[in-house]
């Protein structure tokens, strides 16, 4: 793992760690990885929520060495504390755990880091597109761009409903997760035959 430090949105600071791969000789290898962001306002709710489910799709096929999760959002509301309490129960009952995740502001470097950043809703997408920097917007879509079976657009926020919402939130994810786990393993092997 190495440390960076980035500056967000806001002008502050965040520590986070990202993965890197060394050699059996140890130097670092150059790796093609699909960095993928979720992003919703809080970083409390939806969006660890998809990069928790992600993150347990990653696992079980295998693209943990070719692909790279993470989580933010648009608001520093709630920086450094763990995901909603009602969303990891929905999760957990899944079988998806949210509890190690820390909420963060998305920053200026992600916008150059990551490959595909995904939002919620149309309101985070637009606050995406007024901070991201020339050239790189190509990578901002809404989450629910890659679902197959639902219809919805938008990833609807929990936080001030019951628990129902969160299951709603998990039916969504989970569909546009799944959507989005054929892209990156098409990416995956379309690096690994090159």
């Amino acid at each position: 793992m190495r440390t960076m430090r980035t500056e967000n949105a806001g002008g502050g600071t965040a520590v986070r760690e990202q993965d890197s791969i060394t050699t059996k000789s140890g130097a670092k290898a150059a790796t093609h990885t699909t960095k993928v962001l979720f992003v919703c306002m809080g970083n409390i709710c939806r969006s660890p929520t998809a990069h928790g489910v992600f993150r347990k799709l990653v696992a079980e096929a295998g693209l943990e060495a070719s692909v790279h999760v993470e989580s933010a959002g648009t608001h520093a509301y709630h920086v450094g504390e763990a995901p909603d309490a009602r969303a990891q129960q929905a999760a957990k009952r899944r079988g998806v755990d949210i509890s190690d995740l820390r909420a963060r502001q998305v920053s200026l470097d992600d916008y150059h880091d990551f490959d595909l950043i995904l939002a919620m809703d149309w309101e985070n997408l637009a606050l995406l597109q007024q901070q991201c920097p020339r050239g790189q917007k190509h990578k901002l879509h809404l989450l629910m761009r890659f679902a197959g079976e639902h219809d919805a657009a938008t990833v609807p926020d929990p936080y001030y409903g019951g628990s129902e919402g969160f299951n709603t939130v998990l039916d969504y994810v989970e569909d546009a997760c799944q959507g989005l786990i054929e892209v990156v393993r098409r990416r995956a092997t379309m690096y690994a035959a090159a």
